[in-house]
């Protein structure tokens, strides 16, 4: 019988797969290698981890660990593109490290299964894109509070159903988005905590039979635990529904910015940064918005991700199943996604202009005061339904002190006067005034705005700190490993 090799023109080189299914025009369609240029890096730590493991358990020889771990060293070095063919890249760094090594090279795959390896490689390059999607919301929620912290006097309209409802702040209005943000944040590192514990060693579901030590490939990839199971170690996703679903929040939150941003634009409340926005092919005198169009659009694409993730998975049965290939795309997609909208939000807010005569000039528009002088009414003893009665009658007749006062004499039978002092009305009826006046806790006043800035500052501070102990957590490990393989190569 013909000696066949790697090169052999019908041999796909895929030491997994060999002769029997190594051709076929189905090939093609199973292989995920190009999806699987993002975890390259990760594979090979995976595997230095694993061999190491071996080698310390007296499962492989010291020195063909090492062999293996000099090979796989030349591997990372020639990268992903230079990988020899195969159906992933987990098989094709072992046909290369088999081409390397010899037929010793096939001890590397010793206790374990592709299953675990790519569900751990998965969460291992998955954890530093979280940090990195929350590494982003710190510098934008950054972003809101310095350009918070210089337009707190800055009066504005405030809507509800797009209509004037009450005056507010710049300020304000960015702090909310900020608050909105910082839950992002925390949503996002709950779903680190989650995605890091180690699936390696449940092999293709049920466990090995070598004496292997899970929790010690675990420490030398700066994972926190395992994934106890072994059958739900290698077929859970769920780590990746929550993590997109946590993206997903997030695009939601930049949505809303953006909408509002854009809507801010069309009425001459807001100027742009030219960076971020456009201008027409035919009409010379346009500035659009586009940046903040596109952001408000990548909400629909995370959205999409948790969906294409939820239908992927629902019904799946126990334990690995192909079709998990074809989930894991959707979180590339979603995270690279909005962590570059969440990056364009922050610079268009930054660069942003706020024009503070329109936005004064617009914030009393509606008879946004109303509510005001209902309230004043009510804190000098009117029922409140009553205040609200009478403001109601007040702004049918127009937005001043004499309609307040007219709207009393019809619904009271009493003067204004008689409830309270027509000057304090006058003072009710000036949005700057309106604005100072509601100083509760989270309000727009000035002095409340400054304390949520103090507040929010300590809570940007914490989680960019959460944030790098993180990445000293896994930089630490890979310091870790590194001396580990070391010790064999």
């Amino acid at each position: 019988m013909t000696e066949r090799t790697p090169d052999s023109e019908t041999e796909s080189g895929d030491v997994v797969r060999r002769d029997r299914f190594s051709g076929g025009p189905a090939r093609e369609f199973l292989s995920s290698m190009d999806a699987d240029r993002r975890i390259f890096a990760a594979d090979v730590a995976v595997d230095r981890a694993h061999v190491v493991m071996l080698a310390e358990q007296g499962i492989i020889e010291a020195d063909v660990a090492g062999e293996i771990l000099d090979a796989l060293d030349d591997i990372e070095a020639a990268g992903h593109g230079a990988l020899p063919e195969g159906e992933d890249v987990h098989a094709a760094i072992e046909t290369a490290v088999i081409e390397r090594v010899g037929a010793d090279g096939g001890k590397m795959h010793t206790a374990r299964s592709r299953n675990d390896e790519v569900a751990t490689c998965i969460r291992h390059r998955l954890r530093e894109d979280l940090l990195d999607a929350a590494e982003t919301t710190v510098a934008l929620r950054e972003a809101l509070l310095e350009v918070a912290a210089e337009h707190t006097d800055t009066v504005m309209p405030g809507y509800t159903h797009l209509q004037p409802a009450q005056p507010t702040t710049a300020a304000h209005w960015l702090c909310s988005y900020e608050q909105a943000i910082a839950r992002d944040t925390e949503r996002l590192l709950d779903a680190y905590g989650r995605v890091n514990r180690s699936p390696l060693g449940a092999a293709a579901f049920a466990g090995t039979t070598f004496d292997i030590d899970r929790e010690r490939t675990a420490e030398l990839l700066g994972f926190e635990s395992v994934v106890g199971n072994s059958m739900d170690a290698s077929s859970t996703r769920d780590f990746l529904l929550e993590s997109v679903s946590a993206l997903a929040a997030l695009a939601t939150t930049l949505s809303g910015i953006a909408e509002d941003v854009v809507l801010f634009a069309n009425r001459g409340f807001v100027e742009l940064d030219d960076d971020y926005a456009s201008t027409s092919s035919i009409m010379p005198q346009k500035k659009n918005p586009d940046t903040l169009e596109l952001v408000r659009s990548t909400a629909g694409d995370a959205a999409a991700g948790v969906n294409g993730l939820l239908t992927t998975l629902k019904g799946l049965p126990r334990a690995y199943n192909r079709d998990l290939q074809n989930a894991t795309p959707y979180a590339w997609e979603t995270v690279d996604a909005v962590v570059e909208a969440a990056d364009v939000v922050g610079g268009a807010i930054s660069t942003a202009e706020w024009p503070e005569d329109a936005l004064a000039d617009a914030a009393g528009e509606g008879f946004s005061t109303a509510t005001g002088v209902a309230d004043l009414l009510a804190a000098h003893g009117l029922p409140f339904r009553t205040a609200h009665e009478v403001v109601a009658v007040a702004s049918e007749k127009g937005a001043d002190l004499q309609a307040v006062e007219a709207a009393a004499e019809e619904v009271l039978d009493e003067p204004l006067s008689e409830y309270v002092d027509p000057a304090a009305v006058e003072a009710a009826l000036d949005p700057a005034e309106s604005v100072a006046s509601r100083d509760s806790v989270g309000g727009p006043a000035p002095a409340a705005v400054a304390s949520h800035l103090d507040r929010a500052t300590d809570g940007v501070d914490a989680d960019a700190t959460a944030v790098d102990e993180r990445r000293t957590t896994l930089a630490d490990a890979e310091d870790l490993l590194d001396d580990e393989v070391s010790e064999y190569v």
